[in-house]
């Protein structure tokens, strides 16, 4: 099951205390203020993992609280800045504060993003001392970590979309360009949630079949077509050996018509497949059909290391493309 969506409350670390202490020598029972500072509470900060593919991690755990800086002590002692908690979240996964409705969106495995700040130490009793108060009690406690309610949804960031109807040969086609192993199997919806593999430096996502009525939750629904919004190219992937694979072709677009009809201008291949199933007269035809509407079309087999070996410097030259 894909877990793509969760709410989560997060807590930075509280700052520490002062101290308001005051020094003790053998010749003074008591001297002047020593109270020291407290330490700073951690920081929750968000970082992107190519590791992570979902968000199950917090399916059962609702909440992330930050550690407490350490406690100022005698002697001028400072307490210790807490360590901040990184928590790793796959690449592509919006956090929006469901208070304020400010968004981040983690798209980086290369710096980690703050989410909620600690508190700052509290001041002890030396930062009072003054020529009209040389003997100060007073001292600050520490701050209170920020809390935030946040909502964590997953937004893929492949570079290449491979979309298309169930059993078009999404699945296949990941495996013969990348390392993935996706489920495969001859019937709807084998593919329950996205796929990603590396297709050399390219992330690109198997996305799961859509049917029509994909826009209005039918099948497997919104949940995935709002996978495809940050693909920088689709490749449509249709089974030739379809009674009208015209129709294939307009039921996916009119999804992403009725979805988001940007999701049209992205640049497209289609890849018309199981040519192996079918004969040379009727793949002929079946290319006529998308090079008249000025599309680009490759038709080949997944199942021919030929086909997929052609296919590759297609893909490189369309990600090329402005």
């Amino acid at each position: 099951m894909l877990i793509d969506n969760v709410p989560l409350i997060v807590k930075a670390g509280d700052g520490g205390n002062g101290a308001a202490t005051f020094a003790r020598t053998s010749m003074k029972a008591r001297g002047g203020p020593d109270g020291g500072n407290g330490g700073n509470g951690g920081d929750i900060l968000f970082q992107g993992s190519p590791n992570v593919n979902d968000l199950r991690e917090f399916r059962y755990k609702k909440k992330i609280v930050g550690y407490n800086g350490g406690h100022g002590t005698k002697h001028n002692g400072f307490g210790k800045n807490a360590p901040h908690t990184v928590v790793f979240v796959p690449l592509g996964t919006r956090v929006t504060n469901t208070d304020t409705g400010e968004v981040i969106n983690i798209e980086s495995v290369e710096k980690p993003v703050l989410i909620a700040r600690g508190g700052a130490g509290g001041f002890g009793n030396v930062k009072f001392k003054s020529a009209t108060n040389q003997a100060p009690t007073n001292r600050e406690l520490g701050g209170a970590g920020e809390v935030k309610n946040i909502l964590l949804e997953l937004r893929l960031i492949a570079v290449i979309g491979l979309i298309g109807l169930p059993n078009a040969g999404k699945s296949s086609l990941l495996t013969k360009l990348t390392n993935a192993t996706p489920a495969i199997g001859a019937y709807p919806f084998t593919t329950l949630e996205p796929t990603i593999g590396m297709f050399g430096k390219y992330p690109i996502a198997d996305i799961p079949g859509l049917i029509e009525g994909a826009s209005r939750g039918v099948g497997l629904g919104t949940r995935f077509l709002k996978h495809i919004e940050k693909t920088k190219i689709l490749v449509h992937c249709i089974d030739i050996t379809s009674d009208n694979v015209l129709k294939d072709y307009e039921t996916v677009r009119n999804e992403f018509r009725e979805f988001n009809p940007m999701l049209l201008d992205k640049p497209e291949l289609i890849f018309l497949n199981k040519t192996d199933l079918v004969t040379p007269e009727a793949v002929k035809k079946a290319v006529s059909v998308f090079t008249k509407l000025g599309k680009q079309v490759f038709a080949g087999s997944v199942h021919s290391p030929e086909s997929v070996d052609k296919l590759k410097p297609i893909l490189l030259a369309l990600l090329q493309t402005p």
